[in-house]
């Protein structure tokens, strides 16, 4: 599988799971054929025009974890704003895919939710979002998110340590959810889409359905995140995690003290809940006006 996205200028470049950028003067020219030169031949795409626009959405690649924490070394996409940093730094958001993405095929995290629509919301594109690709058979690993996004903060050297968010959809959710209660003062906002605390609570993801699951969420360390800005999204009618995951970790941060925002989709299900909040622009203004207090 080969894909060429070409803006003024630059092209990304996939072939497989390989990804890379390319810069050449003649990618700002209108053209009517591409041709791709390997070493056992050529492919060419003729007989189409597209003329030249101005740089929209982020340059991505794709990277490996340095460190292995425990079981999981993670691969991920990042895609990262094009131009000059604000003075500040850039945001970063990391994005945890669900359970259908896991595996090693890394264009599986661009499926569903923020690294898919770059170029559709203005603050996703000035932002640096990373997507790791989880293990098959496996559940999200606390510690081994927190070791990734300390890694491309430390590789980078252009974020803004007050401007960290976390979102995350149905498996992604869960590991919002137990994100937050191990590093209740990290992120600047969170948003958990249809996720819950415990994932053993429900009977498919026991073995021998699943395996790989581990609880890490700490009831007790997410009362300790009262302050943090948190908007949780849930389908009324979600039939794979049901809305009473989201509404018991609301109330557990409701009873703490926190302002927590719920949204609950009367006529969605499991998959219209992050179609609803992702496609939703104030849910992205909202996010994006968070800054960690110093």
């Amino acid at each position: 599988k080969v894909k060429l996205d070409v803006r003024d200028g630059e092209a990304e470049l996939a072939i497989g799971d390989f990804a890379t950028t390319l810069k050449h003067p003649a990618l700002r020219r209108e053209k009517t054929m591409i041709t791709l030169s390997f070493a056992y031949g050529s492919l060419a795409v003729r007989d189409f025009h597209f003329a030249t626009s101005p740089a929209t959405g982020s340059l991505a690649s794709v990277h490996t974890m340095q460190n292995k924490v425990g079981d999981h070394q993670l691969r991920y996409l990042l895609q990262a704003p094009r131009g000059d940093k604000p003075a500040s730094g850039w945001p970063l958001m990391l994005f945890l895919h669900g359970y259908g993405e896991c595996g090693d095929e890394i264009e599986k995290v661009k499926k569903h939710g923020p690294p898919k629509l770059t170029a559709e919301f203005e603050q996703l594109g000035k932002c640096v979002i990373v997507s790791p690709q989880c293990p098959r058979d496996s559940w999200w690993r606390v510690a081994a998110l927190k070791q990734l996004v300390d890694e491309v903060m430390a590789e980078r050297g252009d974020i803004d340590a007050g401007r960290i968010y976390v979102t995350g959809l149905s498996m992604g959710g869960y590991g919002t959810w137990s994100l937050i209660s191990h590093y209740p003062d990290f992120f600047a906002a969170a948003i958990p889409i249809c996720g819950g605390g415990d994932p053993l609570r429900l009977p498919k993801n026991l073995p021998p359905i699943k395996q790989g699951i581990r609880n890490e969420f700490l009831p007790q360390g997410l009362q300790q995140a009262k302050d943090l800005p948190l908007w949780t999204f849930h389908g009324q009618q979600d039939r794979s995690v049901p809305v009473a995951e989201t509404k018991r970790l609301a109330e557990l941060l409701k009873q703490a003290g926190s302002q927590v925002k719920v949204t609950i989709y009367p006529e969605a299900g499991h998959i219209e809940a992050w179609q609803n909040a992702y496609r939703d622009r104030s849910v992205w203004q909202w996010l994006f006006s968070q800054r960690r207090a110093e």
